[in-house]
């Protein structure tokens, strides 16, 4: 019968680990804490105040900046670079050489061309292309198909020297000694750089944790000492001080002072009137009075008028 786990005691070692692991981890764990929690603690201070200084001052401004320039400088350069420029040149290319080079293309170089052409073609066929041809066929072939039987031969007889005298002797050498000395380097490597990053890990994660401690009590000090003794002043002290100076200073003079632009004003308008006089009414507009038909009768009649629309009077 086999002993169970509490029998057996605790484990010494994890599963899938070594001696070397565990002989390795814990004082990697303690030097890297030791290094880790300053830095950590100047990774939080620095990051904060880079954040506060975005927020507030940088990115605010770098908007602005974008702004004016691209309102200030990029539009209106576009706007001159393209009519002083673009479309300058862009006429002045069409005008003087799209047009021109099209019609010497298709009058006088693509005709030229078309007879050049079939004249080269049969030159280069009959001068170049049928002797080469001839020449492949019964002196290169023949030839190549030599050369290749011979180059095979020598592949041959080298590929066996060189197995003979360099692949076998490095396939033991590899096999038998670098192999096995290097999977026990890598394993060993593997180890070391397994534990230190665990254990970087590990003091990063308690550096953040003293970092977020020390700056929670800094922002409670910072806060009992300065926030709320400010907030206090600014609740008991200032805000009655300017509802006083606002209730009875400001209201007054805003009154006082609007009472005095009405009585300039006042008095503005009677200088004018007693100057210039007062201004003039407009005068009605004249009815436009309907020319009468050509054949029409000069005669009046009851119920027609010069032009005017005789209606009775509206009843009150």
């Amino acid at each position: 019968m086999e002993p169970t786990d509490s029998e057996r005691g605790p484990a010494r070692y994890e599963p899938g680990e070594g001696c070397v692991t565990t002989v390795v981890r814990v004082p990697v764990r303690i030097v890297l804490l030791v290094l880790v929690v300053p830095v950590r603690l100047v990774w939080d201070v620095l990051t904060a105040a880079a954040k506060a200084v975005h927020r507030s001052a940088l990115s605010p401004l770098g908007r602005g900046l974008a702004w004016v320039w691209h309102t200030l400088v990029v539009r209106p350069l576009a706007w001159l670079w393209h009519t002083l420029v673009v479309a300058p040149l862009r006429w002045l290319w069409r005008t003087l050489v799209v047009a021109p080079a099209a019609w010497l293309w298709r009058w006088v170089l693509a005709p030229a061309g078309r007879g050049i052409g079939a004249v080269v073609g049969w030159l280069v066929r009959y001068l170049v292309v049928v002797p080469a041809q001839w020449l492949g066929t019964y002196v290169l072939a023949p030839l190549g198909r030599g050369l290749a039987w011979l180059l095979r031969g020598l592949g041959a007889v080298l590929g066996a020297l060189v197995r003979g005298s360099v692949v076998v002797p490095a396939a033991v050498l590899w096999r038998y000694v670098l192999g096995p000395a290097g999977r026990a380097l890598a394993a060993v490597v593997t180890v070391l750089a397994r534990e230190i990053g665990a254990a970087l890990g590990h003091c990063w994660r308690a550096a953040g944790i003293v970092s977020r401690a020390l700056g929670r009590f800094l922002a409670a000090v910072l806060r009992w000492t300065l926030v709320e003794p400010v907030r206090w002043v600014y609740r008991t002290v200032l805000t009655p001080v300017g509802q006083v100076i606002r209730d009875g200073l400001w209201r007054p003079v805003r009154q006082a002072l609007r009472t005095a632009r009405a009585t300039v004003r006042q008095t503005r308008r009677e200088i004018r009137r007693a100057l210039f006089g007062a201004p003039r009414e407009p005068r009605p507009a004249r009815a436009v009075v309907p020319r009468r038909e050509p054949g029409g009768s000069g005669a009046r009649t009851l119920g027609e008028t010069s032009g005017r629309d005789v209606s009775p009077p509206a009843r009150g």
